[in-house]
C-alpha cells in the first residue's frame, strides 16, 4: 500500500492522471491511494466543528471526541474507510466504526503524516 500526497494547480488531473485505487481532494492538496485490494484514502482541513456534528457521526460504542481536530479526524478515518469498502456516498457514518491505529485483523487504518491544519486516514484490506 502506498499514498502519494501532490500539491499544487490541477489537482484532480494530476490524481486522476497518477491512477490508484482511491483519491481524496482537499485545496491544495490531494491524497492517490494505491493497493493491490480494497483502500480507500481521505484528507480534510481541520476546522471549527459543533457539537451537532460530532455526535452525529459516531457510534453507540464510539466516544464523542471533544477536539476540533478529533472530530475531522474520526470523519475522515470513517471516510476513509467508506472508501475502501465502496459505499463512500450512501453510507451512515454512524453505522459505520472507524477503524483504529493500532488493530489487527483483515483490516488496517493509518493516519497520515499531513501538514498542519490538515488531517487524513488510509484504510485497506
Amino acid at each position: 500500500m502506498n499514498v502519494m500526497l501532490i500539491e499544487g494547480a490541477n489537482l484532480r488531473e494530476r490524481a486522476r492522471a497518477l491512477g490508484g485505487q482511491s483519491r481524496s481532494y482537499c485545496e491544495p492538496y490531494a491524497l492517490v491511494a494505491f493497493h493491490d485490494g480494497p483502500v480507500g484514502v481521505d484528507i480534510e482541513r481541520v476546522v471549527e466543528c459543533d457539537a451537532r456534528f460530532a455526535a452525529s457521526i459516531v457510534t453507540p460504542d464510539e466516544t464523542v471526541p471533544e477536539t476540533d481536530a478529533e472530530i475531522i479526524s474520526l470523519w475522515s478515518a470513517k471516510e476513509a474507510l467508506a472508501k475502501a469498502l465502496g459505499d463512500a456516498v450512501d453510507y451512515d457514518p454512524r453505522r459505520l466504526r472507524a477503524l483504529s491505529e493500532g488493530v489487527t485483523g483483515a483490516w488496517h487504518a493509518e493516519p497520515l503524516p499531513l501538514p498542519d491544519g490538515f488531517t487524513g486516514w488510509v484504510c485497506w484490506r
